[in-house]
């Protein structure tokens, strides 16, 4: 049998296995010697009321003769007997007669009796019987009690077995304002806002689509960076359409247990049924809908089976006109074609990055929740984030007015802004970590080639600010931004950035005669870009327009990993790579120099102040013959 097949049984789906009825016998055993100690207490309790406080009828007509009784109150049977000296007593009549007959039969004279005050208080005849029979009827109640408490433990621990497959979908009702979104909360994808209101039109008014014939997706899939909006988005087409929301995470789908994913699934859609129209969010679906079949699991492989039921659901025997599946993901390219086909995901919507005008409109809305000073320029903070998302620009807002209160001041400032966009690029200010005299001066010279290589190459970016201060695990950085932003990039500008990535290393070397560590991560990245431009660009002349994939490909049904070309092919690969940087690196040596003297100045001015921005780096290159690139606006 296999592990699989095991799996199946439904025996260890039970949580807990024999444990309740274990946990049963427990409880009943408890219960027992509480009522065995209740039954002893109230004996013990029983046995001290009889004290010296209860006098026989015998000695309450001795002291009535003596005169020490002041007054007697009877309830029933019961006396209550209050001296003259403040004590009081309690006694018993005869149940045949009343209480004077009783004390006249024992001699009291009328005269005697007439001196004592005597009160009938009458009793009811419920609590007649409350007093008779609690001390039977409480500890009965009581072991009823517990008999009930621990059946409901028990059925709890058998129900788990049967709840176990019901979906984990949380929702947001379209009456709920706190949690409610809208269109006008997500700035910028504006086309992916006009792909979304065709589902919002069908979800307010079906009629109108369905009389001419047309079919509604049902399925729609958001693609795109992690921090684009996706999810929000989801939540904003629920938002305007005033329909059910029912959310959930793929990898809840998923259990150690084969068929509770399926079950999870068919459970989601009839939920989603009972309150149609409705929408349904899987977030992350990748967790689920990878590729099938790729050896992992067999069979039974529960993964597979959970991709199996959501396939039959969206598009199965049973249609669900009224249910729309929206679902998000950053890896499109690992999902089965099953998924992806029309009738399922018939719409697939990209969310790209936000570019200049839509960073702004998205920083508009998030500085509306804080309090902004009037030298706040949201132009400037857009155009210092290209490539941030919309989730970055959120976190950069937080970070300016965490940076406000720190300082104790109620108003975010520009500078504020300006000091968290670093924040978020590069990490916090590392104000312990000091620089000696040496380091700083490498530091300088390592910025400042980078910067110089920057702004003399003509299609590098322009630099903006140089820093030697410490944030996150850099020393320092330059930051350089485009003159505008690009969706494609061309051969030159690759190997300029290239020369510029390499300007920090030529620097050290041409300075001190010798490299540091302080280049790493510069190598590594400008590595990673003559290499895509060899295997995946087209863009060397040696090996042409051809893509060789260098990321390992894993063979199906196995664990064997493999590139897909020849040796001498990934040689040749290494010989263009490094040559594509060698002469990168002669370029960079070449600008360093011809403007040492700018290259002196810059790294003494670095050294001196720390940080340079843009109007002060503009004017050391002009002091030294180099005109700088063109301003933004």
């Amino acid at each position: 049998m296999s592990k699989n097949q095991k799996n199946n049984n439904p025996t260890p789906i039970v949580p807990g296995g024999a444990g309740p009825i274990k946990q049963f016998g427990g409880h009943i055993l408890t219960v027992i010697l509480i009522f065995l100690l209740l039954a002893s207490l109230y004996g013990v309790f029983d046995s001290n009321t009889k004290d010296s406080n209860v006098v026989s009828i015998s000695e309450l007509v001795r002291d009535i003769t003596n005169n020490k009784v002041a007054k007697i109150s009877v309830k029933g049977d019961d006396l209550t007997v209050s001296y003259k000296d403040g004590a009081e007593r309690e006694s018993k009549k005869e149940l045949e007669s009343s209480l004077s007959e009783s004390l006249s039969n024992y001699g009291v004279t009328p005269e005697k009796l007439s001196a004592i005050t005597i009160e009938v208080a009458a009793q009811s005849g419920f609590s007649y019987w409350l007093i008779n029979l609690l001390p039977i009827i409480a500890p009965i109640l009581f072991l009823l009690f517990f008999v009930w408490i621990i059946s409901r433990q028990v059925k709890g621990s058998s129900m788990q077995a049967f709840s176990f497959g019901q979906s984990k979908a949380r929702i947001i009702e379209p009456d709920d304002n706190t949690q409610k979104v809208t269109f006008k909360d997500v700035a910028g994808v504006k086309e992916a806002k006009e792909e979304l209101k065709e589902i919002v039109d069908f979800l307010k008014n079906p009629k109108k689509f369905l009389d001419i014939g047309a079919r509604i997706p049902k399925g729609v899939l958001l693609m795109g960076a992690p921090g684009t909006g996706k999810t929000l988005l989801a939540r904003a087409v629920a938002g305007e359409a005033k329909v059910p929301f029912l959310y959930l995470s793929g990898s809840e789908f998923v259990e150690m247990f084969v068929g509770v994913g399926a079950s999870r699934v068919r459970d989601l859609f009839k939920m989603a049924k009972k309150v149609a129209p409705a929408i349904i969010f899987v977030d992350e679906i990748d967790a689920v809908g990878r590729h099938r079949g790729g050896g992992y699991g067999g069979g039974n492989d529960e993964r597979e089976q959970t991709l199996n039921q959501i396939l039959v659901e969206m598009d199965g025997f049973e249609p669900n006109d009224k249910v729309i599946v929206m679902a998000a993901t950053n890896r499109p390219d690992v999902l089965d074609p099953a998924l992806l086909r029309p009738g399922r995901f018939d719409r697939r919507i990209i969310l790209d990055l936000p570019d200049l005008k839509d960073r702004k409109e998205i920083l508009h809305i998030h500085v509306l929740k804080v309090p902004m000073f009037e030298d706040v320029n949201i132009h400037i903070i857009a155009e210092r984030t290209p490539g941030f998302s919309g989730a970055d620009l959120a976190n950069l807002v937080n970070e300016a007015a965490i940076l406000a209160a720190r300082e104790e001041r109620k108003v975010i400032s520009q500078y504020d802004l300006i000091r968290s966009v670093e924040k978020v690029m590069l990490g916090p200010e590392r104000k312990s970590h000091v620089l000696s005299l040496d380091e700083k001066k490498i530091t300088a010279y390592h910025e400042g080639g980078h910067a110089l290589v920057s702004s003399v190459l003509p299609h590098a970016d322009p630099v903006h600010k140089i820093s030697i201060i410490s944030r996150g695990r850099a020393a320092g950085y330059t930051l350089k931004l485009p003159l505008e932003e690009k969706k494609l990039h061309n051969r030159k500008a690759f190997l300029d950035d290239i020369a510029t990535g390499l300007g920090g290393y030529a620097a050290e070397e041409l300075v001190f005669d010798d490299i540091t560590t302080g280049a790493s991560n510069d190598i590594a990245n400008l590595t990673a870009i003559a290499r895509n431009m060899v295997s995946r660009y087209g863009m060397s002349e040696l090996v042409g327009p051809v893509a060789y994939d260098d990321s390992d490909s894993l063979n199906p049904g196995t664990f064997v990993t493999a590139k897909p070309y020849s040796e001498e092919k990934a040689a040749e690969l290494d010989r263009e790579t490094k040559r594509i940087i060698d002469e990168a690196l002669e370029r960079a040596q070449a600008v360093l120099k011809k403007h040492r003297k700018a290259l002196d100045a810059i790294a003494e001015k670095l050294i001196e102040v720390e940080t340079i921005e843009r109007k002060e780096f503009e004017d050391l290159l002009i002091l030294n013959g180099i005109k700088p690139k063109k301003l933004l606006i």
